[in-house]
């Protein structure tokens, strides 16, 4: 069958199909550490927010709020877990709460494969001692 006639035929049934494209913006489900958390331990190196869907692979947005509470980042983030996973390299002060924004309203990269971004979410969570060496 020429090519022409096979795409005359396939267009019409995708049309019928009711193919719907994907205005649902995708949600956090949970962050590591979890959020509100304290006594976190500031030796961990790496945080993850993860999703409810598969995201938009090398596109992100870890905010912060006037440049102060955010970790310091050690590597680039990246996605893991068929991109439902973000995770950011990070190093930690002991005795510090940590304030990070997923998404805010200028900065909206976190996004599902359908270009739906997620509504901010505030991440919040407060470091605790280092162990005491024995």
């Amino acid at each position: 069958m020429p090519k022409k006639v096979l795409l005359l035929i396939v267009l019409p049934l995708l049309l019928l199909s009711g193919c719907k494209r994907d205005t649902v913006a995708p949600k956090v489900i949970s962050t590591n550490p979890q959020n509100g958390l304290t006594n976190v331990s500031p030796s961990m190196t790496e945080i993850s927010v993860t999703f409810n869907e598969p995201m938009m692979d090398k596109s992100w947005s870890w905010c912060y709020e006037g440049g102060k509470n955010f970790p310091e980042t050690t590597g680039d983030a990246y996605y893991t877990e068929n991109n439902t996973k973000n995770v950011l390299p990070v190093k930690l002060e002991p005795n510090t709460e940590y304030l990070i924004w997923i998404n805010l309203p200028d900065f909206d990269n976190f996004k599902d494969k359908s270009g739906n971004p997620v509504e901010p979410y505030k991440f919040t969570f407060k470091t605790g001692e280092l162990p005491k060496p024995e």
